[in-house]
């Protein structure tokens, strides 16, 4: 018998090489995070809320934060780029 492992669930940030982006337009409800922080893959960066439901974003490489570009209370894009990880 193979024993099959699934892929971590996607915490719903769209991730491109170093960016974080925003799945959806939303406001930023949390930073979990500093500039400069390390983190590891699937670690708590951004909470997002839209229409009363939050949605979290996780880190979806190990690295370490740079460029955190939004600050709480803040409304963002789709799409939008809100912070980059870049290999410790």
């Amino acid at each position: 018998m193979v024993k099959r492992h699934r892929a971590k669930q996607s915490s719903g940030g769209s991730a491109t090489g170093t960016g974080l982006a925003s799945p959806m337009q939303g406001t930023v409800v949390k930073i979990a995070v500093e500039e400069g922080a390390q983190v590891e893959v699937g670690d708590l960066i951004i909470v997002l809320e839209a229409m009363k439901m939050e949605q979290p974003l996780n880190a979806h490489k190990s690295g370490i934060v740079t460029n955190l570009k939004v600050a709480i209370g803040e409304t963002v894009a789709s799409a939008t780029v809100l912070c980059d990880i870049i290999d410790a």
